[in-house]
């Protein structure tokens, strides 16, 4: 049963965050459908006369607001996927019908029509496979973004770190630290928090990924995403030492084993552990990868670590709703990311090579209907699933859940 497969793939996740998560994915079907990546792959896997795809490396979990805006390890913005937690080796067309199912469940929440949705869907498709057939990845900065992306990435440049500290700290006494009045901040026992403290300062002072020159002074649990709510997530304030009121804020998730896992035939590199994994995928996918990414061990339980950046955005598809022009533009953009991602990760540990991506992208009419009809399908399944998680959730079967 739905819920049983639900409360399953939960379990080992923090209590108090799962019941958050439940709650969360009543919002609509889309906000399901991020909360369940594990479903739809399980049914994607077990379809039959699937079309056939070369292998290649996908972040696993692309939809709509796996999209955004963030600052480069060279300090540049660009616009890329950003959200590698499920990433893995598999067939490239996973990807394009997971990313398109998430169109239809998108378009569906916002009350657009099934034609104009089924119209970007093949929009997405064709830009796809178009840009496979050049061979060449693309990546989108503000120089070279086009329409409503280009506007969201000029407004990403404007936001400083002042923006972002207001938002997210407070002055008490002669000090700055984290805000627990933000709705995405909760308080940590002090144990934990001198031990992650601790922690964080040691990473800067001996790794070779860490900021220079920088002190922890404070720390909160961070909630955010869908998927993602329940593993344990922490927010850091870093101080310079060097410079007076220069601060970064750190990012610190909580790494688990692609829920892809158990879906996929292909043999997998051998990883170290589930951030080695994330951090050698997002770096092979993205264009330039983010500022501050690296990794550590914390209790027993690896960690990506990132910046947060106050330009760091997710593309929400409400901005465009109602502007058919800005939908295609950022749709054509999502599939040329789509299948840059591909071919700059082309010919990596068993992924296909660039000119096998090329030919398959030539032959796109082959497959197109085919991956239209299953995401469809994909996302009538999605509306169903969401309809009984919602009878089952008000009917308190999710209720104190471990």
């Amino acid at each position: 049963m739905l819920n049983q497969q639900l409360i399953s793939f939960n379990k080992g996740r923090l209590p108090e965050m799962i019941q958050l998560k439940y709650e969360v994915m009543t919002e609509n079907a889309f906000r399901f459908f991020r909360g369940t990546c594990h479903l739809f792959y399980e049914r994607l896997a077990a379809l039959k006369n699937f079309p056939a795809s070369p292998l290649a490396w996908i972040c696993g979990d692309l939809h709509l607001e796996n999209f955004g805006s963030f600052k480069g390890s060279n300090h540049l913005v660009y616009f890329d996927l950003n959200d590698f937690d499920e990433g893995i080796l598999a067939p490239a067309l996973w990807e394009v019908i997971r990313l398109v199912t998430s169109i239809f469940v998108a378009f569906g929440a916002l009350e657009i029509g099934e034609e104009q949705a089924t119209n970007l869907a093949l929009l997405y498709v064709n830009s796809y496979a178009g840009t496979l057939c050049k061979g060449k990845a693309i990546g989108i900065e503000p120089r070279t973004a086009k329409g409503i992306v280009k506007k969201f990435l000029k407004h990403a440049q404007t936001r400083n770190y002042n923006e972002l500290l207001e938002k997210r700290t407070k002055i008490k006494g002669k000090k700055i630290i984290l805000s627990l009045t933000h709705e995405r901040h909760f308080k940590l026992d002090k144990t934990l928090k001198k031990e992650l403290m601790d922690h964080i300062d040691t990473w800067i002072a001996t790794s070779n990924e860490s900021p220079y020159n920088y002190k922890v002074k404070d720390v909160v649990f961070r909630f955010a995403g869908t998927g993602s709510v329940g593993v344990k997530r922490y927010l850091f304030l870093l101080k310079s030492t060097n410079a007076k009121n220069d601060f970064l804020l750190l990012d610190m998730k909580q790494s688990f084993e692609s829920s892809l896992m158990p879906c996929v035939n292909e043999l997998q590199p051998k990883w170290k552990d589930a951030a080695d994994r994330i951090l050698a995928i997002q770096e092979r996918m993205q264009n330039v990868t983010a500022s501050l990414l690296g990794r550590t061990n914390f209790n027993g339980d690896c960690y990506v670590l990132q910046e947060l950046q106050p330009m760091e955005d997710t593309f929400d598809f409400k901005m465009v709703n109602g502007n058919y022009r800005n939908m295609l533009q950022a749709i054509d953009d999502m599939a040329i990311l789509t299948a840059s991602s591909q071919l700059r990760s082309g010919g990596m540990d068993g992924s296909a090579t660039i000119d096998a991506l090329k030919a398959f992208g030539a032959k796109v009419h082959e497959w197109r209907d085919e991956v239209i009809a299953i995401a469809k399908n994909a996302a009538l399944q999605n509306e169903q699933d969401y309809n009984a998680f919602i009878k089952d959730y008000k009917n308190g079967v999710f209720a104190n859940q471990k």
